[in-house]
């Protein structure tokens, strides 16, 4: 299996004051592999946050290397890790982070748009995919007129339209009743079985780890357990 993200002896320090620091990731070294859903668990606060930012190139780590996709994002500039982002992430965040003033083919289209391809070209693919997605009835919707699941699937089709080779996940169900949380995590599970994408999903919600093929566990900035979704039968 093909790694698409390698992190090794990631350290990462925030300044606290004008002399101190505080270490929130210390020495992680994990993968994320092509053709799979990894989760990425554990309690608030532990750093996953953050590893996931590192990851993507938003965060830039104290030490330790990032390959993702193979190339070492420390050696970006910020200009370049933006338009590697662009390129090669899609983000689904928990708040879906929709444009209000746009509909959801729109919304959906914004990376095509960001990228330079026209708009009206941008928004057929970005109706096209919103159609696979269940969402056909809805295209020329406001996000205030869409409920959170619908919501969540416009951000969906917006990581996706760009056909990215990872895919990052912040909570994505945490704001969605059980029915569509399992619906979304079907989508995401079909995106993952591409053996040229990646799916990484940060979560608390154990209802989901049944979905992953890697699940990795996260105390205190460490990286303290890999296991698969069927070893937790016997912790729940």
């Amino acid at each position: 299996m093909v790694d698409a993200v390698t992190l090794q002896n990631i350290v990462k320090d925030f300044p606290v004051g004008d002399r101190r620091s505080i270490r929130v990731i210390h020495d992680v070294s994990c993968a994320v592999r092509m053709g799979e859903l990894t989760m990425l668990v554990g309690p608030s606060g532990c750093g996953k946050t953050t590893l996931i930012s590192i990851m993507s190139g938003i965060l830039t780590p104290t030490g330790g290397s990032v390959d993702v996709m193979g190339q070492d994002l420390t050696r970006l500039s910020d200009r370049k890790k933006v338009i590697f982002r662009r390129e090669h992430i899609g983000f689904i965040f928990q708040q879906f982070n929709l444009l209000p003033a746009l509909t959801a083919a729109e919304n959906a289209a914004m990376p095509l748009i960001a990228g330079g391809i026209p708009v009206s070209d941008a928004r057929k693919k970005g109706a096209a995919l919103l159609e696979t997605l269940g969402m056909g009835e809805h295209l020329e919707k406001l996000p205030r007129q869409l409920s959170g699941g619908q919501q969540q699937r416009v951000a969906i089709a917006r990581a996706l339209v760009h056909e990215p080779k990872l895919i990052v996940c912040d909570e994505p169900t945490a704001s969605l009743d059980a029915k569509t949380g399992q619906s979304v995590m079907d989508i995401l599970r079909t995106a993952a079985n591409d053996q040229k994408r990646a799916v990484l999903v940060v979560t608390h919600d154990n209802r989901i780890y049944h979905f992953a093929d890697r699940i990795l566990e996260m105390s205190d900035g460490q990286i303290t357990g890999e296991h698969k979704p069927e070893d937790y039968v016997h912790k729940e």
